[in-house]
């Protein structure tokens, strides 16, 4: 009866997964075969390496999914690269994991739930995965959905997943034997950054009597977050009964390469035992523990389905059974390829296919950003809810300034999951995480930036019922970032406040009116006081925005405390012919004479003056109040005049930090702060031609779709999402219901927003050049080098209409875009 039942639910299952197939590739285009997985895997300047690279994720994966199963290698220049995504295209194969981030840099977390094909064990120690880690023979295979590399052990290993599994075939084409290898403490290694690096603690792992299933846990601690331990549970099956099973068991070591540091005399221990643990699972240094799964030598492909737990190992044994009840791979590739179509990438559509190059960026760019932060609801380790929960915001200073605002115009469903989860963090752990993975709050690079991400999704009306949002609570949530000093963490980088949660900062911010300079002598000050004092600006003008509806005695007293900014302008500091700048003043007031606004410190870090930026580029990021900034920089003329000078080649003479810049102007097109900056022209009168122009030099020279088609850390697909609202000819303005206006790099655009709507984006004149001749919106002639939220999705949606050529027109001569942020607090440093 068993077997009949199971032919039918399998019979069953290939026609529903076959229904799929048929869907998606004969009634829906099919916009996955625009995605190349491999942009990004690879740096600029430095062909076939992950130098510089953006260090993105290349596996299997679904939308926001908890799995991202891929391979995790080594590399060769720990100086430079760190494996955060696992994947570098140069290293070797040490095997496959279920867990990985994306486009992260700074130390890094998971590649946790392992297993490695082997066809000898020869001079292999399995606590050394430097003994059986296996070159590639054969270049790698992705695309939506699937992953496929091929070992110079002889085996080829292709992949897919689901939200928590994982499912892969082994195919073995040389050797005498078949193993298969499962390190519970195997784990993405670090070469640095010891404070925050990953350690293995303990484990346990427990296999069924015919060795044909297994399951247990491995408990972890550090990575970005600094996370504490916490455990991570697992079950595997395999479609073959193994004629050995042996589970096994070695001393602790250290998380740095070489991974093994254990002498020849302390081989590992090897038991027929059912199970094996490290130790009290307290405690943090528990033995390494493993398993070993021979097969016979006859097998030619070997299955295996994996599934992933925070909760407990059942069920993640109990996700292997509703997520994968095929084994057949092609199924679960192709349901993927249906979710990507149907909740992301079709969210875009166009008839322009004249430039296969544009296309791919455009989807592989949409596929970037829709991989973090990954959805665990129903997987909360901590606490009882029924608001979704969401993991691994790595980071939101890094996804703030447009990735989000993305969600928020075509996916508001999920951006309101995602506002959700992070006030439901703040109801039981008191802060909203600025960084968070491992279900732990870290590190803060700057302001409290879930405040912008709160506002924003306010402001374009995510307030409404439907979406489920408590904004009670969650101006509360923001309100504490305001208004509440988190404990100091002491991290090495900066440990003059806390890098954890909040605005370690915040006494500054409350008593003076702006971050002061670090003074080791009279212990005063912090680090990143530029960079903070930016960002504590625009998180309380988020406050301000909510608050005017929701609590208006705040109103007035969060927006003149983003006026704080002013307070370390100086206005007869001088740079490059230039006369006003932001300025780190001590907290007396005074100001070190030898400061120059082109040089942040040391190192751009946590423990300099601004973070990741150079105090030029930081002077831009006011966006809520662009009409006094103007007016501090001399006018109109003087601040295009600067403007332009943030593009001249050979004008920064700091270091960003490694990894985190990239060209010789002072403007950074590999990082975060400088974002915005070449849309600012769009707040002159008659030059929105301008940005229009810094719009298509930036994407022209720094991005593409080749394997180094991004000019750095992705971000979790920050730099993606600048890279599209580029190609779609807008920008949004964080914490306003504003777009300022670039121009489309395609002909029609069809583009799904809020829900159930339409914008549509239509273009002639595109190959006479990029310009702006005229412009229509909704209807309307536009001389206006902006738009609202409302503009885009009133009534069924939007509609503009763009006259494109090679004059450089000024056409753009109506109102500005606004600034409410605009106040003048009088102060004449």
């Amino acid at each position: 009866m068993v077997p009949r039942l199971y032919s039918l639910l399998s019979f069953l299952l290939k026609v529903y997964f076959g229904l799929q197939y048929f869907v998606t590739r004969i009634f829906a285009e099919d916009f996955t075969q625009h995605v190349n997985p491999f942009i990004g895997t690879e740096g600029q300047g430095h062909p076939g390496t992950a130098i510089g690279g953006g260090n993105v994720f290349l596996g299997a994966a679904l939308p926001f999914g908890v799995v991202k199963f891929g391979i995790d290698t080594t590399a060769f220049d720990w100086t430079n690269v760190d494996a955060n995504a696992g994947y570098t295209p140069d290293g070797y194969v040490t095997g496959v994991s279920m867990l990985h981030e994306s486009g992260t840099g700074g130390a890094p977390t998971y590649g946790f739930v392992h297993q490695m094909a082997l066809s000898t064990l020869k001079n292999v120690n399995v606590l050394d995965n430097f003994t059986y880690m296996q070159e590639r023979v054969e270049p790698d295979v992705a695309s939506v959905g699937y992953f496929k590399t091929s070992l110079a052990n002889g085996v080829i290993a292709e992949l897919s997943a689901t939200a928590h599994t994982g499912i892969i075939q082994y195919d073995f084409t040389s050797g005498d034997e078949r193993h298969i290898l499962v390190d519970v403490s195997h784990m993405l290694p670090s070469s640095g950054e010891a404070q925050h690096s990953q350690f293995y603690s303990n484990g346990f792992m427990a296999r069924s009597p015919d060795g044909r299933r297994y399951q247990g846990y491995g408990v972890y601690r550090g990575g970005f977050s600094s996370r504490p331990d916490a455990p991570v549970y697992f079950c595997a099956e395999f479609n073959t009964t193994p004629l050995i099973a042996q589970l096994f068991s070695g001393e602790y070591t250290d998380p740095y390469w070489p991974n093994s540091t254990l002498l020849p005399s302390k081989p590992p221990v090897f038991t027929n035992a059912s199970s094996i643990s490290g130790g009290q699972a307290y405690y943090g240094y528990g033995r390494r523990v493993g398993g070993l799964f021979t097969f016979s030598p006859n097998t030619t492909a070997l299955k295996s389905k994996l599934g992933v737990s925070f909760v407990d190992s059942d069920k993640a044994c109990q996700y292997i059974a509703s997520e994968l009840p095929t084994w057949d791979l092609e199924p679960i590739v192709v349901s993927a390829v249906s979710q990507w179509n149907t909740e992301v990438l079709s969210k875009v559509a166009t008839t322009d296919k004249s430039n296969a190059t544009l296309l791919e960026m455009l989807y592989s760019g949409l596929y970037k950003m829709h991989l973090m932060p990954s959805d665990r609801t129903g997987e909360n380790p901590n606490w009882e809810t029924d608001e979704p929960t969401y993991d691994d915001f790595y980071t939101l200073w890094d996804t703030f300034r447009c990735l989000n605002s993305y969600l928020v115009l075509t996916a508001p469903m999920r951006a309101a999951g995602i506002v959700r989860g992070l006030v439901d963090v703040w109801r039981w752990e008191r802060f909203m995480p600025d960084a968070r993975s491992g279900n732990y709050n870290g590190r803060v690079q700057g302001g409290s930036n879930a405040d912008n991400v709160l506002a924003d999704a306010y402001v374009k009306g995510l307030f409404a019922p439907e979406y489920g949002i408590n904004w009670t609570d969650a101006y509360a949530a923001m309100k504490t970032n305001a208004e509440l000093v988190p404990y100091n963490t002491f991290d090495y980088g900066d440990p003059t406040g806390s890098v954890k949660e909040g605005r370690g900062a915040l006494p500054d911010w409350l008593n003076l009116g702006y971050v002061s300079m670090y003074d080791p002598v009279a212990g005063t000050g912090f680090g990143r006081c530029i960079s903070r004092t930016v960002e504590y600006g625009l998180n309380d003008f988020a406050l301000s925005q909510v608050a005017k509806d929701l609590s208006p005695g705040d109103h007035i007293k969060y927006l003149n405390r983003s006026a704080g900014w002013q307070r370390i302008w100086q206005h007869n500091l001088t740079s490059l012919n230039f006369t006003g700048f932001l300025a780190p003043l001590y907290a007396n007031g005074t100001r070190d004479s030898s400061y120059s606004p082109l040089n942040c410190g040391v190192w751009c870090s946590w423990s300099d003056v601004t973070y990741e930026g150079l105090p030029w580029e930081y002077s831009w990021t006011i966006p809520y109040d662009m009409s006094t900034l103007t007016l501090y920089m001399g006018g109109p003329n003087t601040t295009e005049s600067r403007l332009d000078a943030m593009f001249t080649a050979g004008l920064q003479d700091g270091s960003v930090g490694s990894g985190n810049g990239i060209g010789s102007a002072i403007f950074n097109p590999g990082n975060e702060p400088s974002f915005g900056t070449p849309f600012l022209y769009n707040y002159l009168p008659g030059r929105q031609w301008k940005s229009v122009m810094r719009s298509r030099e930036i994407v022209n020279q720094y991005y593409s779709n080749g394997r180094d088609g991004v000019p750095g850390n992705s971000d979790a697909g920050a730099l993606e999402s600048w890279m599209v609202w580029n190609l779609l000819g807008l920008y949004p303005v964080v914490t306003q219901p504003i777009y300022l206006i670039l121009s489309p790099w395609f002909s029609d655009l069809t583009i799904s927003v809020a829900g159930n709507k339409t914008l549509k984006i239509t273009t002639e004149g595109l190959g006479k050049g990029p310009y702006i001749q005229n412009l229509t919106v909704n209807g309307k002639i536009w001389n206006k080098s902006w738009l609202t939220h409302d503009d885009l999705v009133g009534g069924v949606g939007g509609s503009i209409h763009f006259v494109l050529g090679s004059k450089q027109t000024e056409w753009d001569l109506g109102e500005l875009p606004p600034s409410p942020g605009h106040v003048d607090l009088g102060i004449k440093n």
